[in-house]
Parts: C-alpha cells; sequence; structure tokens
C-alpha cells in the first residue's frame, strides 16, 4: 500500500479534497494507495478534525516547540517516517522547509501554488497578480525543490482574472480549482508510480 502523508496548517480545504477523491475514486483499490496521516504545525488547525472524521491518523509537531527550522524539521520528518510515507502532500503548509527536509523527500514532496508558476512565486500571489494587470490566473501543483516554487510543474489550471476582481473574490476562484486540480495531481503522481 501507498501511504500518503498529509502536511496541513490551518482548515485544510485541498486536504479534504484529495481525502474525498481518495474515497470516491477507489484509490486504495485503484491505486493501492491511501492517507495514512495528516500532520500539523498548529494543533487548532481545523483540518485535523476533517481528517480524524474520514478515520484518517493525525499528529501535531508545533514548529514553536523548537529552536530552529532544523530542529523543527528534523522532528516533523520523524513524525512523517513513522507512516513509511511513499507521497508527502503540502496542503496549506506555512512553513519554508530546509533544505535537508527537501533532499530527504526529493522526487516524492508535492506542494500546490495559488498561481501560474513560475508567475508570481512567493505570497500575496492574488494581489500581486491584479495590480500587474493579469487577464489570466490560476494554480500550479509542483514537485518541491530547494528553491521556493520553483520544482518540476505536474498540473495547472488557468482562472480569468475580472474586472473588479479583489484578491479575495479571485482567491475564491482559484481555491475552487486547486480542489480540482490537485487531487488529481496526486492520482496521476501515484499511477505513475505505479506503472514505473
Amino acid at each position: 500500500m501507498k501511504n500518503i502523508v498529509i502536511l496541513i496548517s490551518g482548515g485544510g480545504s485541498n486536504m479534504a479534497a484529495i481525502v474525498k477523491a481518495a474515497e470516491s475514486e477507489r484509490w486504495a483499490a485503484r491505486l493501492d494507495a491511501r492517507v495514512a496521516a495528516v500532520i500539523s504545525n498548529k494543533p487548532d488547525a481545523g483540518g485535523l478534525a476533517i481528517a480524524r472524521e474520514h478515520g484518517i491518523a493525525t499528529a501535531v509537531v508545533s514548529h514553536r516547540d523548537f529552536a530552529s527550522r532544523e530542529e523543527f524539521d528534523a522532528a516533523l520528518a520523524r513524525e512523517i517516517d513513522a507512516h513509511a510515507p511513499t507521497l508527502v502532500v503540502l496542503a496549506g503548509f506555512m512553513r519554508i522547509l530546509t533544505p535537508g527536509f527537501v533532499t530527504h523527500y526529493a522526487g516524492r514532496l508535492l506542494n500546490i501554488h495559488p498561481s501560474l508558476l513560475p508567475a508570481f512565486p512567493g505570497l500575496d500571489t492574488h494581489r500581486r497578480a491584479i495590480e500587474a494587470g493579469c487577464r489570466i490566473a490560476g494554480v500550479t501543483v509542483h514537485e518541491v525543490t530547494v528553491e521556493l516554487d520553483h520544482g518540476p510543474i505536474l498540473a495547472q489550471a488557468a482562472v480569468p482574472v475580472l474586472q473588479g476582481d479583489t484578491p479575495q473574490t479571485l482567491a475564491a476562484r482559484v481555491l475552487a480549482q486547486e480542489h480540482r486540480v490537485y487531487p488529481r495531481a496526486v492520482a496521476d503522481w501515484l499511477q505513475r508510480v505505479e506503472t514505473n
């Protein structure tokens, strides 16, 4: 069985979309894969309750309990590795990861970013797209590499920027696409692993 470990920091809507797809598309039978655990760096992350409702193991590794990023990432990796992950999925995990952590999971660490990379890496993507006069924004699923938001692109979806859009209205339309694209990209990744 291919184990997926999902990392979250908040409400977990992308995690929930992946969990629902795994259930409705029968990933266990079709891809020999399951969401084995959901881990958060915040004990009050709403997504933890969603995971528990689906019978998924949860854990909290609070970054506030560690003096350095390296110590936090080492503890996080120990928790992840306890679930023997085939794939680690960042779903609204709001921490910049150290090079050692990224290298440890190289080739099996995915992220979703709310822009059409390589445009607008980092934060405030919707505001920056509107201010730049973009007519199209979107979302990108990519492999995580040491360079922030620069890994190989696995999937993208475009969203029109409408006249009068605010960062909030654009974000809502992009998020709807995230919920569609991320589960498909994860399933495609698992399918490729199966055939190699």
